[in-house]
Order: C-alpha cells, then sequence, then structure tokens
C-alpha cells in the first residue's frame, strides 16, 4: 500500500457522492439505451423510446446542474498530498482535463439533443406532461448539422468516462493508494 494511510483521505460529502454515482449510472444507461433504440426500425416502440430517451436526458441535464451548484458551493477534497506527490504532471493535467470535459459533455449532449429536437419540429414534453421550449426554431437544414453532433459528443463522454475508470482501476489495483474511498459510500 502506498504511504498515504486510508483513513486520512478526505472523502467527498454524501450529497457529492449521491449525485456522481446517480448521474454515473444514468449516463451508463442512456448511453446504452440510445445505442440500442437507434438500431430500431421506425415503428410507435422506436417513437416511445426516442421519448423516454428525451426525458433522460431532461433529467441528466436538471442532475448536471444540481451537480455543478454543489460543486462551486461545496469544495471537493484535495488529493491526498501523498498522491500528488508521486503523480506525475501529466496525470494531474489529465485528472483536471477529463473532469472539465465530462462537466462540458453533461452540459453539451442533452442540450444539442434539445436543439437537434427543437429544429426537427418534435417538441420534448417532459413525462408526457411538461411541454419544454423550443431552444431553436424549426429549421431542417439545422437539424441535420446537429443530429451527428448528439453522436459524437455522446461518444466523447463515454470515451471520457472509460479513461476515468481506467484511472480509477489503476489507483485502486496498481497505486493501491485508497483514493477510490473518496467516492464509495
Amino acid at each position: 500500500m502506498n504511504s498515504a494511510s486510508t483513513s486520512s483521505i478526505k472523502r467527498y460529502s454524501a450529497t457529492a457522492m449521491g449525485l456522481h454515482w446517480v448521474l454515473a449510472l444514468a449516463l451508463i444507461g442512456i448511453f446504452g439505451f440510445g445505442l440500442y433504440m437507434t438500431g430500431l426500425p421506425f415503428s410507435p416502440a422506436r417513437l416511445k423510446y426516442f421519448n423516454w430517451h428525451k426525458w433522460a436526458g431532461m433529467t441528466i441535464l436538471m442532475l448536471s446542474v444540481l451537480r455543478l451548484v454543489w460543486r462551486i458551493t461545496h469544495r471537493p477534497p484535495e488529493l491526498p498530498e501523498a498522491v500528488t506527490r508521486t503523480m506525475p504532471g501529466w496525470q494531474r493535467v489529465a485528472h483536471h482535463g477529463v473532469h472539465h470535459l465530462m462537466y462540458v459533455l453533461f452540459f453539451a449532449i442533452p442540450l444539442v439533443g434539445w436543439m437537434y429536437s427543437s429544429a426537427a419540429g418534435f417538441p420534448i414534453v417532459l413525462f408526457g406532461q411538461i411541454p419544454l421550449p423550443d431552444l431553436v426554431g424549426k429549421s431542417p437544414e439545422l437539424a441535420e448539422a446537429l443530429k451527428p453532433w448528439h453522436g459524437y459528443l455522446a461518444y466523447a463522454l463515454a470515451a471520457l468516462v472509460v479513461m476515468h475508470i481506467a484511472a480509477v482501476v489503476k489507483h485502486q489495483l496498481i497505486d493501491r493508494d485508497g483514493l477510490l474511498k473518496r467516492m464509495t459510500p
């Protein structure tokens, strides 16, 4: 085990942990569901699934707002000194860069999806009850331009999530520095 005592590691708050894990599960779920539904032939079920995907996307957007507000108002714990002392500079840059890019994509993906839906003329009615305003006017040209970007950004987030998980595995199994304990209940 690294010289960092796991009992001395400062942990995230219960709220931060809850938002992290709920958002993580929601993102993995919506990504898998998005892959599944786009492969289906046109049908009433596919249309229903697209609506569910939109609802999930808007829920993720709301959770992302909550998570960002929490993070801004509740400073996360610093990396333990023993970890930062042994971590190469490029890993510190990657650590911060991946986290910042993930936050950008937490917002960009649902907002681009919302703009695409608006431009395509398919309004979002949250849970079938709450109509959301269109972010842009109906425009088939804009819809065609935005459509692939929703997917590109989702794949980019998936790649960042894989990098994030790989770093967690490295810290847990190779470095054995107890860093995972900061984010586990």
